[in-house]
């Protein structure tokens, strides 16, 4: 007796091995944010001009943003070809060791990018156009 197991979609797979060259590129993504952290740290201590933090806090969530995807790609790429179709092996894959790691640095950094979004990012009026 045979058992019908059903593959997986071809675009499935190319997604997950497309998800694996992407989350290749994670630590290095990281390290840029927590450079562009950095940066807009010792620019806040150093009472910079808001032009200047606002530049900076727009550097720093393009980095978290560029880490994010990175790491959602790892996340995706963690929980196997199978999940890309199926949300009970998505789910199932959650519970695992490597699949609960990603998707606590997924969130962690989620909730940095939104408090950057929220907090970090100085409001600057925008500047009134010229009348002739």
């Amino acid at each position: 007796m045979a058992f019908f197991r059903p593959r997986v979609s071809r675009e499935a797979e190319v997604r997950y091995h497309a998800d694996q060259e992407i989350s290749k590129s994670f630590p290095e993504l990281l390290e840029k944010a927590r450079q562009a952290e950095q940066t807009l740290r010792e620019l806040r201590a150093a009472a910079a001009d808001e032009i200047e933090l606002l530049a900076a806090g727009r550097a720093f969530d393009k980095a978290l943003t560029e880490a994010l995807r990175a790491a959602e790609a790892g996340q995706r790429a963690t929980f196997g070809v199978k999940a890309y179709d199926d949300r009970i092996a998505r789910r199932k894959a959650k519970a695992t060791p490597a699949g609960a790691m990603w998707t606590s640095e997924v969130e962690r950094l989620r909730t940095l990018r939104e408090d950057n979004r929220m907090w970090g990012i100085p409001r600057v009026p925008r500047p009134l156009p010229a009348t002739a």
